[in-house]
């Protein structure tokens, strides 16, 4: 209902009540997904390690926000770190940081004002994510969907792009759907082994 690391006194008191509601459910993974990832140290209660339980995330739609949010985002000690790239509005590199994110979902815009999102802008991250082994999952078109124009395995030259509305769209790339999502007993095994 709200990005929990909003820097707003008015949320202070619902902050608090999430804060006892993620101790008290350690059976639920908790994905806190913000655009303000510099708050994260300052108002999360848990500062050397947060609980396995708990995904730090940040969005980033463009190329201008990955180069501000993700570097801040590293910083932060879960097991799972995570990066929502939607609405994509623009080409993202996100190689420079793979190696530190556990998971990253793409999506395209929805509602009146949608705009389109290339083909070839989620091919690049799911073949980004490949070369990294990030886990991708693919959220959505949103409004506008490709016409024919995929290349399996390859970039798209030509996209071809038509407002269908976001049902219609789907959520198909290059003939599947991409549903990858981090392997949470691996990734905390990973750290104990680190110890």
């Amino acid at each position: 209902m709200a990005d929990v690391f909003e820097d707003n006194n008015s949320i202070e008191v619902e902050r608090q009540k999430l804060w006892r509601l993620i101790a008290e459910t350690p059976m639920l993974d908790w994905l806190l997904l913000t655009k303000r990832p510099e708050n994260m140290h300052r108002f999360a209660p848990w500062q050397q390690e947060w609980p396995t339980n708990v995904w730090a995330m940040t969005s980033v739609e463009n190329e201008e926000q990955a180069q501000r949010r993700i570097p801040i985002l590293l910083e932060v000690p879960a097991v799972v770190r995570g990066l929502s790239v939607e609405p994509l509005i623009g080409s993202v590199e996100l190689s420079p940081w793979l190696n530190g994110i556990q998971w990253v979902i793409v999506g395209g815009e929805s509602g009146q004002s949608a705009r389109p999102m290339q083909i070839s802008w989620v091919q690049s991250l799911r073949n980004q994510c490949g070369a990294a082994q990030t886990p991708f999952f693919f959220k959505q078109w949103g409004e506008w969907a490709p016409l024919g124009n995929e290349t399996a395995g390859e970039v798209a030259t030509m996209p071809v792009m038509k407002r269908v509305g976001k049902k219609a769209a789907g959520r198909e790339l290059d003939g599947r759907t991409w549903d990858e999502i981090p392997d949470v007993q691996a990734l905390i095994a990973a750290r104990a082994a680190q110890r």
